[in-house]
């Protein structure tokens, strides 16, 4: 019978003790939309790190137009764009953050800080109870 025998996979168990890890993820919804999220702030944080659309999109194994979409969904949903893009030339194109997509960036990493220890007691707790 099993439903008196607990079923563990004895590696996943080892390695669950040995690091255990919480992670906030929010989404933020924009009436139907979700206008932020952790794909869309990976997004940001590459286009600033790589100064580039494609080259964002690349690390994260997307297609340029499946970036190209996110990025206009964020720049809809927000009161002003987050994503300028630059046209290009001899230096070539590129995208960058505007001001509030620096400010909704900064923003979104201290929610996250925040809510991490909003739960630290619970998360204590909750790690106990785990292999």
């Amino acid at each position: 019978m099993l439903g008196s025998v607990p079923l563990s996979a004895p590696d996943s168990a080892a390695a669950m003790k040995a690091k255990s890890v919480l992670k906030t993820r929010f989404r933020i919804l924009s009436g139907e939309v979700i206008a932020l999220g952790p794909g869309k702030v990976e997004l940001l944080r590459l286009i600033v790190e790589t100064g580039s659309l494609r080259q964002a999109a690349v690390r994260m194994d997307m297609s340029y137009m499946r970036a190209w979409k996110l990025v206009l969904i964020m720049n809809a949903s927000f009161r002003e764009p987050l994503v300028a893009a630059l046209r290009g030339g001899r230096t070539g194109g590129g995208a960058q953050l505007t001001p509030a997509g620096r400010k909704v960036l900064a923003l979104y990493a201290r929610m996250e800080k925040e809510a991490t220890r909003a739960v630290k007691r619970s998360w204590t707790q909750l790690q106990r109870q785990l292999k």
